[in-house]
């Protein structure tokens, strides 16, 4: 997990990480327990592979026995913090593990000056729209953790100045959202069987007549009250057209596009044939758009980064991968998008956090 992007890579962890772990005792474990943990977690995210008590003795700050480590590792198993893959005499954490580490043992790492300013020109490039410079942010991201980078862009409030509703095939209808700034936004929606193209002229020029000013939840909801009290000149078909390609997306806190980067990177990293079909099926998800607002939502939870393990969240449970994700704000301060990885759980979490916590950052006051 070594790779970098354009020559950003986050500082080296400081020296005294090999010392005595910080707040051991309120972890519930020994200074013994809890170093052994440490060099269990840290050799799995440089390798991936199951650690023996032979490496852990060559690893340690300290002198101890293998017979020692073999006992420290039996109670870390019994703990539920560490487990053996099949017959391997070597221990794996477990996602209890991996999270006691990062809430407890992680030292992280930090940004130089350099490396703070590498990521705001990448971000930053003169001429770009915010959809190139979040895709920038992305590919920054996914680069750096040699996993995916994704973005949850933030949903456009500016006014609608045209809507056009498009035939495309049976059953399927391209609904153009084009902003007063600019943003051009295309949705798929199916319609009715049948549908005469005469009616979709219909349903673009009532909906264009009631535009006024107004943002696509505006609009929306002017709309959903004539047609819930009849005063529209709509007939039953164009209404449902109507309502399936505003409504899309235009309620509540999700609107905006969700931007992934490097998927290859973490199929890549997968072996097993049943998580590779799962993180497959996670990555079909996301281009659906079916978790914007669960991502959202999770982002919401606190004004930093936020990290989930496995299976601790019910998005990745079956996938059994880890994402590292951030909120970023407005000039009000309202969380309007998150930024973010997403890659295997032994992600370098001590690089990949500041790097998301600071290009987090980046993006807010650029939005600004």
């Amino acid at each position: 997990m070594s790779g970098n992007a354009d020559g950003v890579r986050p500082a080296a962890e400081p020296s005294s990480r090999r010392g005595q772990p910080a707040g051991a005792g309120g972890l519930g474990l020994t200074e013994r327990s809890a170093i052994i943990l440490r060099e269990i977690v840290e050799a799995y995210v440089e390798t991936g592979e199951p650690v023996g008590s032979r490496t852990l003795s060559r690893r340690l700050p300290m002198t101890l026995s293998p017979a020692t480590i073999r006992n420290v590792m039996a109670d870390l198993e019994e703990s539920g913090l560490i487990f053996s893959p099949h017959t391997s005499a070597g221990r794996l954490p477990t996602d209890r593990g991996l999270r006691l580490f990062v809430d407890g043992l992680l030292e992280r790492g930090t940004l130089s000056p350099e490396e703070e300013e590498a990521i705001t020109v990448r971000c930053t490039a003169q001429g770009r729209s915010i959809e190139d410079m979040l895709a920038e942010a992305s590919d920054l991201l996914a680069g750096l953790s040699q996993a995916a980078g994704l973005v949850l862009a933030p949903k456009s409030e500016s006014p609608l100045r045209h809507v056009e509703f498009v035939a495309l095939g049976p059953g399927r209808v391209l609904v153009v959202l084009v902003s007063e700034d600019g943003t051009v936004e295309n949705r798929v929606i199916e319609a009715p069987q049948g549908l005469p193209p005469s009616l979709l002229v219909q349903a673009s020029n009532y909906v264009n007549a009631r535009l006024g000013g107004r943002t696509l939840e505006e609009v929306r909801r002017v709309i959903e009250e004539e047609i819930a009290a009849h005063r529209t000149e709509l007939d039953a078909l164009s209404s449902k057209v109507v309502e399936a390609g505003l409504a899309t997306r235009s309620g509540g806190a999700s609107g905006g596009a969700l931007i992934v980067r490097g998927q290859a990177r973490l199929l890549a990293d997968v072996t097993a044939l049943a998580q590779l079909d799962a993180i497959r099926t996670l990555f079909e998800r996301l281009e659906a758009k079916e978790t914007l607002l669960q991502l959202l939502e999770l982002a919401q939870q606190s004004d930093g980064v936020q990290i989930f393990i496995g299976a601790e969240n019910r998005l990745f449970e079956t996938a059994g991968v880890t994402m590292i994700v951030s909120p970023y704000r407005n000039t009000r301060e309202k969380v309007v998008g998150a930024i973010g990885v997403i890659g295997p759980t032994r992600i370098n979490y001590g690089r990949i956090i500041p790097a998301v916590d600071y290009t987090a950052k980046v993006i807010g006051r650029l939005l600004g």
